[in-house]
């Protein structure tokens, strides 16, 4: 099941970081480290699936170099507590092959970094987690300073706004979203909190591979595992006592899942096989839990009562909606609208214009029903040019 996971944070010598350093290790390449005098070589790490320097038309092209660019920075900055990088890091949902995650990140990083004139060092990485199932994510490095043809100028303040950590956050999770729908993909992703949602059970923190190695190295420095572990442990317990707490939690991602989800969910909230085990029998004994059938690759697939519910109420709201005519769009407007989104170099093929015309039709539900890739969301885009969210 897909998650939602996007982290912020400034690397900086402040904290003993090194621009060219965390380049050399996102990027699993050899970076030369004008600095420090030294060579950062992390060519021998696995599951960099994909690797490139964004950055926009007026930034020197030098800069498309990684090793040439954080060199630079590094000159650039001259405090002992320099903020050299902003890094964003954000889970691609697993359910998107390489090539499809790769667009989304890419999209995301183009239209909200270095559309707004940062350059992007991007990295997706395609891991493999615990559960044995992908762990696709991605970091991206961010300059922080204004660019110019010449150079780097004023840092931008406005980058470090609270505002707009949150405007990434949330758009991230609506581009996902939208993504994973025209690709007819069951699973959703939430940048809210689990109490903004309404899911009783108790947010976890990330343990990166070098807690993990501290741990299995007897170190004492184990505070954050065990702290997650202890979450866990609390969430299982509720998922126990009210399976129903945990069903909830699956299906705010996705309508219908299998009993692998169920697991991977259940791994996630509960500590040791023999609470895992009890976590699993009560979700898969819970009266709210509905099995559907065989999906089209031979698995059990379920979903909750619940769920069910919530699906008649909207096809009795489909049904209602659809015999009004209240919303029509004369072809006037419908002319102009696709001029002006001609003008933005759009142009509709004809079934895109069919699409169009089919929605405003004046019937206050129309529906469109294409494949990924079809066009959907340029016919949508089309639709925007008359103020209709219909499509």
């Amino acid at each position: 099941m897909a998650i939602y996971h996007l982290h912020v944070k400034v690397i900086g010598r402040k904290s003993g970081s090194s621009a060219v350093a965390s380049a050399a290790y996102r990027s699993g390449s050899r970076l030369r480290d004008e600095r420090l005098d030294r060579s950062h070589d992390f060519s021998a790490k696995r599951g960099v699936v994909h690797s490139e320097v964004m950055m926009s038309e007026n930034a020197p092209e030098a800069w498309s170099d990684r090793e040439r660019l954080w060199n630079d920075v590094e000159a650039f900055e001259v405090r002992k507590d320099a903020q050299l990088a902003r890094e964003v890091e954000f889970a691609i949902p697993r359910e998107m092959t390489e090539a499809q995650g790769i667009e989304l990140a890419r999209d995301f990083v183009r239209g909200e970094f270095v559309d707004r004139g940062m350059i992007a060092d991007l990295n997706v990485h395609w891991d493999i987690g615990e559960d044995g199932m992908p762990k696709p994510h991605a970091h991206v490095m961010l300059t922080m300073r204004s660019i110019k043809e010449d150079g780097f100028g004023p840092k931008v303040r406005e980058w470090n706004r609270t505002e707009m950590v949150e405007r990434w956050r949330e758009r991230w999770a609506e581009l996902a979203n939208e993504r994973l729908a025209e690709l007819d993909i069951d699973a959703r992703i939430d940048h809210r909190s689990l109490e903004a949602q309404g899911i009783g059970l108790e947010p976890q923190s990330q343990i990166g591979a070098s807690a993990q190695r501290i741990e299995n190295e007897g170190v004492e420095a184990v505070d954050r595992a065990e702290m997650h572990r202890e979450i866990a442990r609390g969430n299982g317990e509720r998922i126990i006592v009210d399976p129903v707490v945990g069903l909830d939690a699956i299906t705010q991602q996705q309508s219908t899942f299998t009993r692998r989800d169920m697991a991977r969910f259940a791994h996630r909230h509960s500590d040791g096989i023999d609470q895992f085990n009890e976590v699993m029998g009560a979700m898969g004994s819970a009266s709210d839990l509905v099995q559907l059938g065989k999906d089209g690759r031979g698995e059990d697939r379920f979903t909750t009562r619940q769920m069910i519910e919530s699906e008649r109420r909207l096809h009795r709201a489909a049904e209602s909606m659809d015999g009004r005519e209240r919303h029509q769009v004369n072809d006037r407007h419908r002319e102009a609208a696709l001029v002006h989104t001609e003008q933005r170099g759009l142009v509709l093929s004809g079934e895109q214009v069919d699409a169009l015309a089919h929605v405003t039709d004046g019937r206050d539900l129309g529906v469109v029903v294409g494949h990924a890739g079809t066009g959907k969301s340029d016919a949508g885009r089309g639709a925007g040019g008359l103020g209709s969210g219909r499509l």
